[in-house]
């Protein structure tokens, strides 16, 4: 099994902007030491390693913990994609060993960025490499970044955390739409992740159900990938929790073969692990 989405950090690194006071229990270090037991319990045997700060130090640093870690597969790291010297500092990292590709922190910047002359331009390179790109958006990114798949051919991308739709209301209309125009993009897979910490502490598998199956709808067993998204899950729930929860969710709607898809190999054809 491959968990296709989760984290590393050392807080005293000092570069995640995003970890403030009101996020306490991420506020300690994370590392392979403290996954791997989750792991063995849960079944999976290789992981994706996930940016988490916006620094070329957070991709080395990452980069550094791969070298060591048998279980973690490959990296997906951070770039100034807005930098002159973009084409230059994407080829170096491309050649450097776990190195799977590149993610951009779109959802702490306005959807505007995403019309920027030097992100299009950064996202042809990566397209043109055949690197794969992880989006990170919230549901107001949704029609700014399908323009831009729609301006950029060929694209290697897949959608993290179903782009955070907020799971303690009924489905809005936008993130809807906004999925379903994502899907008909050819190729473009989505994450089966980060779902809990947007339904909230008293989440329930009928809470995320709906969401799970409109993303099902819109992509095809093809097309999804598991991803624990640990520890920032265990803001309210276990590893173990979010692991049964997409199975049992998954099942509804899919038989073994397709599950053993989305929990492995989709992820792996899509990094291109071998």
């Amino acid at each position: 099994m491959l968990d296709a989405h989760h984290h590393f950090w050392t807080v005293a690194r000092g570069d995640y902007g995003w970890m403030t006071q009101d996020l306490k229990p991420l506020l300690r270090d994370f590392g392979p030491e403290n996954l791997w037991p989750l792991m063995q319990q849960a079944g999976i045997t290789q992981t994706v390693l996930v940016q988490a700060a916006e620094t070329e130090a957070e991709t080395d640093y990452l980069l550094e913990i791969a070298a060591r870690t048998d279980f973690v597969a490959g990296v997906v790291g951070w770039l100034d994609m807005l930098a002159d010297n973009f084409p230059e500092r994407i080829d170096y990292y491309a050649a450097q060993p776990k190195w799977l590709g590149l993610r951009p922190v779109l959802q702490e910047h306005d959807p505007a960025l995403i019309a920027d002359p030097r992100f299009r331009a950064a996202l042809a390179e990566v397209a043109r490499r055949g690197i794969p790109f992880d989006i990170l958006t919230f549901p107001r990114h949704l029609p700014a970044m399908i323009d831009a798949l729609h301006a950029t051919p060929g694209l290697h991308a897949i959608l993290d955390h179903i782009s955070k739709p907020d799971m303690t209301q009924p489905i809005d209309s936008g993130w809807a739409e906004g999925i379903s125009g994502l899907a008909a993009v050819p190729g473009l897979h989505c994450k089966i992740s980060g779902l809990v910490t947007e339904a909230g502490a008293d989440w329930s598998a009928d809470q995320i159900r709906p969401f799970i199956a409109h993303v099902a709808r819109a992509f095809g067993p093809e097309r999804l990938v598991f991803g624990s998204d640990w520890p920032v899950c265990t803001l309210v729930a276990s590893h173990a929790q979010v692991i049964d929860l997409a199975r049992n969710l998954l099942s509804e709607l899919y038989g073994p073969e397709e599950i053993q898809a989305i929990m492995q190999t989709n992820g792996m054809r899509f990094y291109g692990i071998g």
